[in-house]
């Protein structure tokens, strides 16, 4: 897909993974709105990027409809959705405080699972009305899972879920998105250098770094970028799930 002028949307947009996808996005020459509930960040990013901040919660039907529509307005219909948008509240099914609320659950299952569906088909209902290039393309979706959807840690039972769903639905929807010429593929990334990970005392940053077979060290965002990028580049790139996570296996706790 030609980058130049495309019209890109970036959930989770003003920091972490979703920043790295935005700024590489920008720098490819993408239109981007970046879709996030932290306006004093995404703004600034937007701003750098020459883009467009739009606040929305992914998990809210009428807010994600809205925040599309407006970047819609603003760029024409989306070429490229990013889904980075996301939460990962540790809890056990059975702690020492009891078991774990049903809302809890459900929370996370809505942000990170209903979330990027939301916005998947939002995106495909504007990259359906696109011309599309000499390929039949029309648009590409990337979600983000993680390597919790394979290696669910102790306490994960809600992220991993979460994220197992979106690994699901990858083939799935490209398979029924093909005949519009939209490619469907998720990221799985392992650590990275996020701003939860940032806020992490350094000897908890260096441990987590060790487990890592090479390179022994947390990815950073630009390097998440650069899949999506080349994610978007390449058309035979489609229903696949590609893990970014230095040959990480995650280990029960």
């Amino acid at each position: 897909m030609d980058f130049k002028d495309t019209p890109a949307i970036v959930t989770g947009g003003a920091s972490g993974l979703g920043e790295g996808a935005a700024r590489s996005l920008a720098a490819a020459g993408c239109k981007v709105a970046i879709l996030d509930l932290n306006k004093e960040r995404g703004e600034q990013v937007a701003a750098e990027l020459d883009g467009l901040f739009i606040e929305c919660n992914v998990a809210s039907a009428d807010s994600a409809e809205k925040a599309v529509s407006i970047a819609r307005e603003a760029h024409g219909p989306c070429g490229v959705a990013v889904n980075c948008a996301g939460i990962a509240p540790a809890s056990k099914i059975l702690g020492r405080e009891g078991v774990m609320p049903l809302a809890d659950f459900s929370r996370v299952i809505e942000v990170n699972l209903i979330g990027s569906f939301n916005i998947l088909r939002l995106a495909a209902a504007d990259m359906a009305q696109r011309e599309p290039n000499e390929d039949g393309e029309r648009g590409v979706i990337i979600n983000t899972a993680s390597v919790a959807a394979y290696e669910g840690q102790i306490g994960q039972a809600a992220y991993s879920a979460s994220k197992g769903g979106v690994v699901s639905l990858t083939l799935q929807a490209a398979r029924e998105l093909a005949r519009e010429g939209i490619r469907v593929n998720t990221i799985a990334p392992g650590l990275f250098m996020t701003p939860m990970m940032a806020g992490m005392p350094q000897e908890v940053q260096d441990s987590l770094a060790a487990t890592l077979p090479f390179p022994k060290r947390l990815g950073k965002p630009e390097e998440f970028g650069m899949m999506v990028d080349q994610m978007v580049r390449n058309p035979v790139l489609n229903g696949e799930v590609i893990r970014l996570d230095c040959a990480l296996r995650m280990a029960p706790r």
